[in-house]
């Protein structure tokens, strides 16, 4: 073989090695399934992304920059292919009541820092231990919020300023029922809402043909319709402009937030944190079980979504998550890849940026009707009563969980869950046995066998049958079969063992090998 033709087979080697790292272009089948995904997303996305920021206190295109930095930013990082991320109302509450108590220049402060903690986190590989957050906890945060939102948003269905707190919402509802009974232009606007509210309902109960266009899409367009169409006298969204209403943070805004408490600052940036990775990462598992294609890299989608976060903060919008409702959206339009995810972004760019006034003709209540749904939707009422028959511990952490958040706030309230919890985890884990024998021979030593786990919960437990035993009989007392025996336990069971040993009896102690 000449030196040629070696040369030649090498090339074609080295041709057949490379050819695999070459990226294969997707197809036009496949870009024409992408496009009309992200159509399909913007239009569902576009009523929720000015809903929330209208709920959350702020304005209105504010929802729509963390809806374009959810598409351009985080959609283009790797981690889930097909989840779709935005402002969500599930945070709606938290950043309600942050920007009522530092005001909104402290938002950007605030997203931005929960960005870089996110980062952080998925550079530490944490984001896979946000699995291990117990699932009644997290469905007792959403039903927290859910109440919460209700709540709140009922006072907007009716043009009204609800009281503040989740308690002051919920006990001046008998109060904004009369009111907006005797008001005609409040009861205008409730109207408007409850069809928004009967609208989303009903939707996925019309023909397919009629289903193509997204309920929320829908039911604004309707309400909006019949506002201009009978000059009704409702609140509509104020416009500012896309580039008036972006406010990056500045050294003033961290002045004032010292100035507020710098205590109940962290405590936001903590929640907002917590609760934005722990609903982006559910989403993901869910969003998985919706498609074939591959899976979700949990730690890389916690830090695109800290990338997207930080990008927000330093714009002064709302903190965003993955959201379900367009994620799914997503998948069941026929997205194969994270193209149509991207291409949501830019149609919302383009709306916001081409035709912003038309946010001035959408009435408040119709956006109030859309969360007062989405709020509902939040709350796990068909998984409550089979969790309660199975699970009856669970679903008391579920229903606790949700009471403190509403009756405090929602950084206090998941902290609660979550203690609750742990010590449900720590009480079942920690069960221990004590067996008596007392053998054939009444004079003989008593034999006692600890066995399971003894912890300081099941202290009293032990102590118990020990301090029953005759004080003039020699005891065994056999640990050996303990699975775990704690410091509070060991010391406690030596402190009995000394008393006995006085008190004439004798005492023999087995313990395991350590």
């Amino acid at each position: 073989m000449s030196a040629a033709d070696t040369r030649e087979r090498g090339n074609r080697g080295r041709h057949r090695r490379a050819a695999p790292q070459r990226a294969e272009r997707p197809s036009a089948s496949t870009l024409r399934a992408d496009v009309t995904a992200s159509v399909v997303v913007f239009l569902v996305a576009l009523p929720l992304c000015v809903g929330v920021a209208v709920a959350s206190g702020v304005p209105a295109e504010l929802g729509l920059v963390t809806g374009i930095v959810g598409g351009l930013v985080t959609g283009l990082l790797p981690g889930s292919s097909l989840q779709v991320s935005g402002p969500a109302a599930g945070l709606t509450v938290l950043v309600l009541e942050a920007v009522n108590e530092f005001g909104l220049g402290a938002l950007g402060v605030f997203v931005l820092t929960a960005g870089v903690l996110q980062l952080a986190m998925g550079a530490l590989r944490l984001g896979r231990w946000f699995r291990a957050i117990s699932i009644a906890v997290v469905e007792g945060m959403l039903a927290g919020i859910g109440l919460v939102l209700i709540a709140g948003q009922l006072y907007a269905m009716a043009d009204a300023k609800a009281p503040g707190s989740g308690p002051a919402n919920l006990a001046g509802l008998p109060e904004l029922l009369i009111r907006t009974a005797r008001t005609p232009e409040a009861l205008t606007a409730f109207a408007l809402g409850a069809v928004t509210v009967v609208l989303m309902a009903l939707w996925k109960h019309l023909p397919p043909k009629v289903r193509v266009v997204p309920a929320p899409l829908a039911a604004v367009a309707l309400t909006t319709s019949a506002v201009a169409l009978f000059a009704l006298p409702v609140k509509r969204v104020e416009v500012q402009g896309l580039l008036g209403a972006i406010r990056p943070p500045s050294t003033d805004d961290l002045g004032r937030i010292t100035d507020a408490g710098v205590v109940g600052a962290i405590g936001t940036v903590v929640a907002i944190t917590l609760i934005a990775s722990a609903e982006s990462l559910f989403s993901a598992a869910a969003v998985d079980r919706l498609h074939s294609g591959p899976g979700t890299d949990y730690d890389k989608e916690l830090m695109a979504q800290g990338a997207g976060n930080a990008v927000c903060g330093a714009l002064g919008a709302l903190p965003m998550t993955a959201v379900i409702v367009r994620s799914a959206a997503n998948v069941q339009a026929g997205a194969r890849t994270k193209a149509s995810r991207v291409l949501h972004g830019v149609w919302l760019l383009l709306f916001a940026a081409l035709v912003p006034a038309a946010l001035g003709l959408i009435p408040v209540a119709s956006l109030a009707g859309i969360l007062v749904f989405s709020g509902w939707k939040l709350i796990p009422l068909k998984e409550l009563g089979p969790l309660w028959r199975e699970h009856r511990g669970e679903a008391l952490i579920l229903m606790a969980t949700a009471v403190a958040i509403v009756a405090t706030n929602m950084f206090e309230g998941v902290l609660a869950g979550l203690l609750l919890a742990v010590a449900k985890a720590a009480w079942e884990t920690s069960h221990v046995q004590v067996h008596v024998d007392e053998g054939s021979d009444r004079s003989g030593p008593l034999r006692v066998v600890v066995s399971g786990n003894a912890t300081f919960l099941r202290l009293p437990r032990i102590l118990d049958a020990l301090e029953g035993l005759p004080k003039d009989r020699h005891i065994e007392l056999d640990l050996l079969d303990l699975r775990h025996l704690d410091h509070a336990c060991s010391t406690a069971l030596a402190n009995w063992a000394d008393r006995h040993n006085k008190e004439e009896g004798a005492t023999r102690v087995l313990m395991p090998a350590v």
